[in-house]
């Protein structure tokens, strides 16, 4: 039978990269013209393809907005194809909350125009998350389609295979074994089409198991092509034996369905033998993927429980608001954009949606705590402090809050009318202007006081609890030391029978930080002894830094071939410590003289500096030991780690990805033959994690993260966890380095930007906590928050008829053994949305409660519409690595 050769004209629209979103945008109008223009005067040009992403149309649309009309009419002939996604999106370092919100925003923008292409189409991400499988079925995608990331060593050499999930979701794959672009302008002239499908045909030939082809005729932000006519006719000359036709991808999918002995894949692909993966992009621009990772949890772990939470007490959830919050988001998660491998210019604008995102995501937490906490009965004190738990379980822990007052003493009253024993740390004078301008306007300048408490509490479930400020006649409680400038006088002490609470911590040895889970020793040089004084095992050298060469590029670390690798391990460090009732801390900044550049590394100089400061907190009943690193960087081209020996590995380090969990080999055998074998580049073991990872034993420290996403097994016995700080380099491609040989990727330009000279700060922490660590890590990632109610506000809001009570719990789980990942508004109904998932390496029991006992949903697929089992009620079992959503 004769092969069919499926020509798919379509573009690969990157928004920005080299280039910006604008330059970008000028090119898309006048390419769209073209489109709608062939599609709708040659009924033989059937299909066009306009990337998977309605980013396209969005950005069209906002300066053709006349087009409207004529591309719904295009989509619904079934003509121009769009969707299922918002953007190209990212599929190591985006959460899964981002990767599920892709597909939802981008098939709702569908919808308005006729229907989405049902194809998991992500032609260009670097690399293929293992959870992909079970996402695209949860949106009724049966069918992905992508380049990068698998040879045969994943299980087969074909180009069609089954891709299977733990949960056994299953997919059919259609690879890209040559890219999305191998028909990029193709050639009229017969010998010159000859000269380039002779490259192509025999590499389709061998891989594919169907006898159907796929040549993708486009490229990044390729008109198309007009004499596409005639090059098909020179390719039936050419090849006679073959059927040529103008196609789109869904009729290749459909070849693939009739063929049922394919092969089946488990897992992530991220092999660089055939395509590059860029294994080690995780870090480039840390600064921005540190902010994406702060986002997003803050809008899926804080803003959407918070307004979930709203919704339910009948205060309006606001769509639009957290639409427009995520959308800025995922234009930066399109593969180039959140890789980072993108000129300045176009950093810094990503940067900008960053902010725009982060601020509407602040504003809107606050205004939510406000409507809540508003709401309440005003008539046994004005003042309140309200503390929100946004995990479905009750926490007891220490919380810190902030009250603004001009009350020269007060006391915390619960509902009940117990008072609250608390801990003043900080304070600082506010001009009242700040409060409400209206304030001064009357003539009253008298200075407003901002204290910050430290306190142990238990709170509800998935709620809040309110404190009432009343004045009083003294102090409940005040630090000995208010600042880091311990002992100094300058604020007086207050009498220990003043303070209490639920847990409190003992003052340990100078240098020590203590609860009942760590003692954390800070020692000269700045590095941690860190003791797990539930199991009696001691970590040494914990968070030692690690300086050496980057002469890689915005794509990938690459060390030079003299590379001089330096540590702190003999340095000084300063050290403050501060021990409170409810938390212990430190500051340590530690001075390193290092290289400031390639050439001075080579001749083992140190003229740059890299100076950091650690500021640890250990809280009273936490087993986290928080970490804030800020780094000032002086010097170019090298790369920051921090060093967590003490790791038992088993051969595999074990992390979270979306929504589950994965092993990984500390070691790629591969490494032995990838030079002898002409891998794309070589397959050092660094990876992604989201939120936790560690070596797979009993014994070692795990990281949790609020920033930094990308780690590496490292020392003889790969016993050291090293988990990146920053990459700082120069150019955004380059040539010839080290671990990728041969052409340089993307575009030889210069971003000096990337170097990231300055300040920057990371979150990061650790753990000796085994059992559950993710668990553990939402935990980090979802602290207490508060709201702080007096009688000024310089936004004025009218009273609102809502009511609500000083306590409130929205939905309880009970078991503890699976994670939440988010709490939502359904999108189309007015029920709540509950998603969860199994990260702890068992099948897991999940029984959800309320008020009234036990919680009566129904369990739906992604999308939040298909129901899959209705109205269940008591114990669910979830089964490893697999997502359940619940309606209610």
């Amino acid at each position: 039978m004769a092969d069919k050769v499926h020509v798919v004209p379509h573009f690969h629209w990157d928004r920005e990269w080299y280039f910006t979103a604008e330059e970008s945008k000028i090119l898309l109008v006048n390419d769209m013209e073209e489109v709608l223009t062939m599609l709708e005067t040659r009924e033989d040009y059937p299909y066009f393809v306009l990337d998977g992403q309605t980013s396209v149309l969005e950005d069209y649309f906002s300066v053709s907005p006349e087009n409207r009309e004529r591309v719904r009419e295009l989509v619904q002939r079934g003509k121009l194809i769009i969707g299922p996604w918002y953007t190209q999106t990212d599929e190591m370092v985006v959460g899964g909350e981002s990767i599920v919100r892709n597909l939802l925003y981008g098939m709702k923008d569908c919808r308005e125009f006729g229907s989405p292409m049902m194809i998991g189409y992500l032609p260009d991400s670097f690399g293929q998350s293992a959870r992909m499988p079970q996402i695209l079925r949860g949106f009724n995608i049966e069918n992905s389609m992508f380049w990068r990331g698998t040879s045969e060593r994943m299980g087969t050499d074909k180009t069609e295979f089954f891709w299977e999930d733990d949960d056994g979701s299953r997919v059919a794959v259609q690879l890209l074994p040559l890219g999305y672009a191998i028909g990029k302008y193709l050639p009229v002239e017969k010998e010159a089409l000859r000269k380039r499908m002779e490259k192509y045909m025999p590499v389709l030939e061998r891989g594919t198991a169907t006898g159907h082809l796929l040549v993708p005729n486009g490229h990044d932000q390729m008109p198309l092509q007009n004499d596409i006519f005639q090059v098909m006719e020179t390719m039936r000359e050419l090849y006679p034996d073959k059927q040529f036709f103008l196609s789109r991808y869904e009729d290749v999918f459909a070849a693939i369905g009739r063929q049922g002995n394919l092969d089946t894949l488990r897992g992530e692909f991220l092999d660089g033998r055939y395509m590059r993966v860029h294994r080690s992009i995780f870090s480039s621009r840390a600064d921005l993927k540190a902010a994406n990772t702060r986002i997003e949890n803050k809008v899926t772990n804080l803003l959407e429980p918070l307004a979930s939470i709203a919704y339910k007490l009948g205060f309006p959830y606001h769509h639009g608001l957290l639409e427009a919050i995520w959308k800025e988001l995922m234009k930066n998660h399109a593969h180039d954009s959140i890789g980072c491998c993108c000129s300045d210019k176009v950093h810094r604008a990503i940067a900008d949606r960053y902010f725009l995102a982060e601020e509407r995501a602040d504003r809107l937490i606050e205004f939510y705590m406000r409507k809540i906490v508003d709401a309440m009965d005003c008539s046994r004190a004005l003042d309140k402090l309200t503390v929100f738990n946004l995990l479905p379980y009750e926490r007891e822990g220490m919380i810190r809050g902030k009250i603004v007052t001009k009350m020269k003493r007060f006391a915390l009253e619960r509902a009940d009318g117990s008072r609250l024993k608390y801990e003043i740390t900080d304070r600082r004078i506010v001009d009242a202007g700040l409060i409400d301008r209206q304030i001064v306007h009357y003539g009253d300048y008298e200075p407003f006081v901002e204290y910050t408490l430290e306190f142990c509490d238990r709170i509800p479930a998935m709620g809040f609890t309110t404190y009432l400020v009343r004045e009083a006649e003294a102090l409940a409680g005040e630090s000995p030391a208010v600042s880091m400038a311990a002992g100094t006088g300058e604020n007086p002490a207050v009498e220990p029978a003043d303070l209490g609470g639920n847990c409190r911590l003992a003052s340990p040895a100078a240098n020590t930080l203590e609860n009942e889970y760590l003692s954390v020793t800070v020692e000269p040089n700045g590095s941690l002894t860190v003791l797990d004084q539930q199991k009696g095992q001691c970590y040494r050298d914990v968070l030692l830094l690690e300086d050496g060469s980057d002469d890689g590029d915005g794509y990938d670390y690459s060390p030079a071939a003299n590379d001089w690798v330096l540590t702190s391990k003999e340095e000084t460090a300063d050290i403050r410590c501060q021990h409170g009732t409810y938390s212990h801390k430190a500051r340590v900044r530690v001075s390193m003289a290092v290289p400031a550049g390639l050439e001075s590394r080579s001749e083992r100089r140190r003229d740059g500096r890299v100076d950091v400061e650690f500021e640890l907190e250990l809280k009273a009943g936490s087993p986290v030991l928080e970490v804030r690193v800020t780094v000032d960087n002086q010097a170019d081209s090298h790369r920051l780690r921090l060093l967590v020996p003490g790791q038992e590995n088993e051969g595999f380090s074990v992390s979270d990805n979306q929504f589950g969990r994965i092993r990984r080999p500390v070691r790629d055998e591969a490494m032995d033959v990838w030079e002898k074998e002409g891998w794309s580049e070589r397959p050092d073991s660094i990876y992604p994690f989201l939120s936790w990872v560690s070596g797979c034993g009993e014994r070692g420290l795990a990281v949790l993260t609020n920033s930094v996403r990308e780690y590496e097994m490292t020392g003889p016995d790969y016993g050291v966890l090293a988990v990146t700080l920053f990459r700082s380099v120069g150019v955004l491609g380059k040539e010839g380095l080290l671990r990728r040989p041969g052409r340089p990727s993307g575009i030889k330009m210069e971003t000096p930007d990337s170097q990231l000279r300055g300040r920057r700060t990371y979150e990061i922490a650790l753990t000796a906590c085994r059992d559950h660590l993710a668990r553990t890590a939402k935990e980090y990632v979802t602290p207490f928050i508060s709201y702080n109610k007096m009688p000024y506000n310089a936004m004025k809001l009218n009273p609102s008829e809502v009511k609500v009570p000083y306590a409130f719990s929205l939905l309880s789980e009970t078991e503890g053994r699976v994670v939440l990942s988010a709490l939502k508004k359904a999108e189309d109904e007015d029920k709540l949305i509950a998603r969860f998932y199994n990260g702890c390496g068992e099948k897991a029991p999940m029984r959800l409660k309320d008020g009234n006992g036990d919680l009566t949903v129904d369990v739906v697929k992604l999308n939040e519409t298909d129901v899959l089992s209705g109205h269940v009620t008591g114990d669910q079992w979830v089964g490893y690595n697999q997502i359940v959503t619940c309606k209610f």
